[in-house]
């Protein structure tokens, strides 16, 4: 046992032996967890505190009937749980969507507050509600309970029995979900609304007269929740794709600027217009189109899921066809005219030093961003730093390979840059792709290959691959 359950285990037991300060220091240590459990799913400071007092008298009436007085903080959850719930089944609404509106709160009657109800304003309590009912249990509960334990990491994970870590996506996670014009508020409220002294007193003086050892009937406990998760920085969020994008349409415009012949530049130019069009309407809109789906047809995550796997392998699907067209096309038209001229066609256009050096850094960044983006939200630090690498080594490599010449073997050594690139990155996303899904959705690796198996994405990404093979045999150019 830890010293803080040897300590429970202590006090349960001279509570039980008549010692009424004992379980004052239960009610002291434990008041701000189960108050920010009760308050993070009624939403009302004083109901909240009702439930929370209710809790700690029942649970001395019960005392005696806990078997394993070292597991009291979970026992005490369980309770107030369960109290909870009651209290909203006999109000018949939903648990946390109850907030009265600000506009309506300055007309309100005046009514005798608690302590914490009168640390702050009934307005302020409105906005505070109306702020964190809006955040999923899941990170509301850990938001509170930080706030109130004073901003302390180690306090909230031993009052929710998990590691510092899942506290800190989960805190990481909940306050992006807080607006950010309300989030200073929300911190300052939630630490002022703390029961602090008068709580306790308040529960000791509602205690029927006796021993905790002689009182009540038993209750089953249950213990707290647990979840991992976590993301980071709305701003880095928002522009990371949006920046991949815009490197890849100035990659190709310049690589069209640079094509040897008018009739390359023309095939360039349609293939690469119809791409961009083709990938935003995909990646935005279409990303929105399924997500609306989901909700109108009220989808399970199982559906969600295969829908947005199906989704996105399809997207790959159409892009690599494009390509391997467009490099068949460009490689025909390249074979064709040193056929003609009996030589490699010189390069109209030689790529100059900063042309090469753009070429190839908006390239690299175009295909190597948006995964290290998804490391990056993912907390994947160590996969960041890989495909960091990878993307500079192969896009040093590229640089130094490609000059102004032209010509069917040039493209040929294209292909093979392209090729491995896809491979690089082909293999870094099967790698860790249900790692990162884990950390974006909060939970393990056991639900996320419960939602889609282990073997669906080394699967696609095979489909994937033959596919390939097919249109690059069936798009080959015929000998003559």
């Amino acid at each position: 046992m830890t010293a803080t359950e040897r300590s429970d285990a202590e006090l349960v037991s001279r509570t039980l032996a008549g010692d009424r300060d004992a379980f004052n220091r239960i009610v002291s240590r434990y008041q701000i967890l189960v108050c920010s459990l009760a308050y993070s799913r009624i939403g009302r400071l004083g109901q909240s505190e009702d439930v929370a007092q209710e809790t700690f008298i029942t649970a001395w009436k019960n005392l005696r009937f806990l078997r394993e007085p070292e597991k009291l903080r979970a026992w005490l959850c369980g309770i107030v749980r369960h109290l909870v719930q009651k209290s909203l089944e006999r109000e018949g609404r939903e648990p946390a969507h109850d907030a009265a509106l600000l506009e309506a709160m300055h007309d309100a009657p005046s009514q005798e507050a608690l302590p914490s109800e009168q640390a702050i304003s009934r307005e302020e309590e409105a906005i505070l509600w109306r702020s964190l009912e809006k955040i999923p249990e899941l990170y509301r509960e850990p938001l509170i309970l930080f706030y109130r334990e004073h901003q302390s990491i180690e306090s909230v994970a031993a009052e929710l029995g998990v590691s510092e870590d899942a506290v800190k996506q989960q805190l990481s996670r909940g306050r992006k979900l807080l607006q950010e014009e309300v989030h200073a508020f929300v911190e300052s409220t939630l630490r002022r609304s703390a029961p602090g002294h008068a709580f306790s007193g308040a529960v000791l003086a509602a205690l029927p007269a006796g021993s905790a050892a002689t009182v009540g009937a038993g209750m089953a406990g249950k213990g707290t929740a647990a979840a991992k998760s976590g993301l980071l920085a709305g701003w880095l969020t928002t522009l990371a794709p949006f920046f991949g994008m815009a490197c890849g349409i100035l990659a190709h415009w310049l690589i069209v600027r640079a094509a040897p012949t008018d009739r390359e530049r023309r095939v360039k130019k349609i293939t690469f217009i119809s791409f961009w069009i083709f990938v935003l309407a995909w990646c935005l809109p279409g990303q929105f189109a399924v997500k609306a789906l989901r909700s109108h047809f009220q989808w399970s995550d199982h559906t969600f899921y295969a829908a947005m796997a199906g989704f996105w392998w399809f997207y790959i699907i159409i892009i690599v066809t494009m390509i391997t067209v467009m490099f068949r096309r460009i490689q025909a038209i390249r074979r064709q005219k040193e056929e003609e001229t009996g030589m490699a066609q010189a390069s109209r256009t030689p790529l100059t030093f900063g042309t090469r050096v753009a070429v190839v850094a908006s390239l690299y960044l175009s295909c190597f961003s948006w995964l290290i983006y998804v490391a990056w939200k993912a907390h994947d630090l160590m996969s960041v730093g890989i495909l960091s690498g990878m993307m500079v080594v192969l896009g040093v490599w590229h640089f130094f390979q490609i000059g102004g010449r032209a010509g069917s073997a040039t493209m040929r050594a294209g292909i093979r840059r392209v090729l491995l690139m896809f491979g690089a990155i082909v293999v870094m996303f099967n790698w860790r792709w249900d790692l990162w899904l884990a950390a974006v959705r909060g939970t393990d690796l056991a639900e996320i290959h419960s939602l889609l198996p282990a073997w669906v994405v080394p699967l696609l990404t095979l489909g994937v691959v033959i596919w390939i093979g097919v249109v690059s045999i069936i798009t080959k150019p015929k000998a003559a």
